[in-house]
């Protein structure tokens, strides 16, 4: 068994659920998201040439709507191989500093000053945290660019998986 397990006290008392309290408040709690940023336009973002034409896409978009710009860089995660037993293997977070460097080149960026933007960090696997980013935000559109490579073909693209489970719009940019 991996970690350890703490055992609570027979005598101490366990808090019951209050049965007024709404029940979503007792679900995970979301991360507060700006206002401003409500029904905008969320484009997935890594620094490479096909992101790069989605973010141009997407201010276009953004722009035009004058909605937010929610510019999104999923950080690596990679499986660490640890089988204790029959245990599923392990996720441990790498230490990105790639979203600071995108964050300065953003910043820096004469493109972005006709819309308002933000950048979302995120860990984890790219078309799940780019959903759940969408849903925060209640987006109107997620845009991200196509996979070109054998990475692509063989394990799928982000946009493909992306467009068939998202609930909303996936705008793919060649």
């Amino acid at each position: 068994m991996a970690g350890h397990e703490y055992f609570e006290p027979a005598d101490r008392k366990r808090q019951v659920a209050d049965p007024t309290a709404d029940p979503l408040a007792a679900e995970d709690p979301r991360h507060s998201c700006d206002p401003a940023f409500k029904h905008g336009v969320v484009v997935g973002f890594d620094g490479s040439t096909s992101s790069e034409r989605a973010l141009a896409y997407a201010i276009g978009m953004a722009h035009r709507s004058s909605s937010g710009l929610i510019i999104v860089h999923v950080a690596n995660r990679l499986p660490t191989t640890v089988w204790a037993g029959c245990e599923p293997p392990v996720f441990v977070d790498v230490p990105d500093h790639r979203t600071e460097v995108l964050g300065l080149e953003l910043a820096c960026a004469d493109y972005l000053t006709e819309v308002s933007w933000v950048l979302v960090e995120r860990g984890g696997d790219i078309c799940h945290e780019l959903e759940e980013v969408g849903k925060e935000y209640e987006a109107d559109a997620i845009v991200v660019g196509s996979t070109h490579g054998l990475v692509g073909r063989i394990f799928g693209s982000v946009a493909g998986r992306l467009a068939r489970r998202a609930q909303r719009p996936v705008i793919v940019i060649p």
